[in-house]
C-alpha cells in the first residue's frame, strides 16, 4: 500500500514548508535565536505528545545505547546541521539551501557503509557524480570564459555542511532506532500494543519516532543555547528581541511544526515502513518542490539552468537506491 513512500513524500512537502518559514525567521532573528526557540517549541510539543501516547512525558523504554546514538545524531543533525542550514538560508536562501541537502544521500551511503556495513554498489558512485553535477550546474556561472561561483562562498559552505550532516545524522538515528527496538523487545513489550497509561489508544511503534525525536531535540536545545550564550554577550537581549518579533515567531512556529515535530518524526516513521534509500530519495524531492513557492512568495528569479540542475541533482540521489 506504499505507506512508507506516502509518508516520505509528505515529509518532502513538510520540509519545503519548513525551509520557507525558516528562511524568513532566520533572516529576522538570526540562526541561533531561531534554533533555540524552535527547539524549545519542539520539546514542548513532543512532551505533550509522549504524555498522550506513552503515558509518560519522556522516551519510555529507551536504554543507554538508545540515548547515546540518538544524542550523537542530535549533535550532528541538529546542532551542527541545522545551524549550518539556517546560516545558509541567510546567505543564499532556502531554495539553494535545499539544493545542497541532496548531499545527504551520498553522505548517508558512505556513512552507512562505514558504520553499518551496508553495501555500496558502483551505481552509487555514478549517483554521487550526477548529484554534484546538478548542484554545480545550478550554482556555477560562466562569464568571459571564466567559471565562477554564482553564490556567496559562505552560503555554499554552510549549506554543503548542512547536507553532509543530515546524511550522517540519519545513519546515526537509524542505529539509535535499532537500539530502541531492541530495548522495547528486552522489556517484553509488543510494539503493536498500547502502552499502559496512554491517553490515546495508539500502538507503541507510532510513538517511538516521536520519542527518538525528543532525545535528539533535547541535545539540540542544549547545544543551541550553549552556542547562543558563548557567541553573544547580549544573548538575553537577542532572545528577548526574537520572541517579541511577532512575524518571526509565527515563522518559527511554522518551522517547528513542519520541521522537528512533524517532519523529522515522520521521516523516522517512514524508514520503518520502507527502506532508508527509498525514503531518502523521496525526501530529496524538496529542492524541486520548493522552486515554485520560492518564485511565487519570495519573487525569486528562477532560471531554466537552475531548474535543470535541481532535477539532475535529485536524479543523482535516485541512482543511489535503484
Amino acid at each position: 500500500m506504499f505507506i512508507g513512500e506516502t509518508i516520505a513524500l509528505g515529509v518532502a512537502v513538510a520540509w519545503t514548508a519548513t525551509a520557507m518559514f525558516a528562511e524568513v525567521g532566520s533572516k529576522r532573528m538570526g540562526s541561533l535565536p531561531l534554533n533555540t526557540v524552535r527547539m524549545t517549541m519542539s520539546l514542548t510539543l513532543l512532551f505533550v505528545t509522549l504524555w498522550l501516547t506513552m503515558g509518560v512525558p519522556y522516551p519510555r523504554f529507551a536504554d543507554g545505547g538508545t540515548w547515546l546514538w540518538l544524542l550523537l545524531s542530535g549533535v550532528v543533525g541538529y546542532v551542527i546541521g541545522d545551524y549550518c542550514l539556517m546560516q545558509g538560508y541567510i546567505f543564499i536562501g532556502s531554495r539553494f539551501g535545499q539544493l545542497f541537502m541532496t548531499l545527504s544521500a551520498p553522505t548517508a551511503a558512505l556513512t552507512g557503509r562505514l558504520l553499518l556495513g551496508e553495501q555500496m554498489r558502483p551505481l552509487a558512485i555514478v549517483g554521487m557524480v550526477v548529484t554534484l553535477s546538478g548542484i554545480a550546474l545550478s550554482i556555477l556561472s560562466k562569464k568571459d570564459n571564466t567559471v565562477s561561483l554564482g553564490l556567496p562562498a559562505k552560503g555554499v559552505f554552510f549549506a554543503a555542511m548542512a547536507g553532509i550532516c543530515q546524511g550522517f545524522g540519519l545513519v546515526l538515528s537509524k542505529i539509535g532506532l535499532q537500539h530502541y527496538d531492541a530495548a522495547v523487545a528486552a522489556a517484553g513489550v509488543s510494539q503493536q500494543a498500547v502502552p499502559d497509561g496512554a491517553l490515546l489508544p495508539l500502538p507503541l511503534f507510532l510513538s517511538i519516532p516521536f520519542a527518538a525525536t525528543m532525545i535528539r531535540a533535547t541535545i539540540g536545545l542544549a547545544g543551541f543555547f550553549l552556542l547562543l550564550v558563548v557567541f553573544n554577550k547580549d544573548w538575553k537581549g537577542k532572545l528577548s528581541h526574537a520572541v517579541h518579533d511577532r512575524k518571526a515567531m509565527w515563522c518559527v512556529f511554522g518551522a517547528t511544526i513542519f520541521g522537528p515535530f512533524v517532519g523529522v518524526s515522520a521521516s523516522l516513521l517512514a524508514t520503518q515502513y520502507t527502506s532508508t534509500g527509498i525514503a531518502q530519495t523521496l525526501f530529496a524531492l524538496t529542492p524541486i518542490l520548493i522552486i515554485a513557492p520560492a518564485a511565487w512568495i519570495f519573487h525569486q528569479k528562477v532560471t531554466v539552468r537552475e531548474i535543470i540542475g535541481a532535477v539532475i541533482s535529485v536524479c543523482g540521489v535516485c541512482l543511489f537506491f535503484i
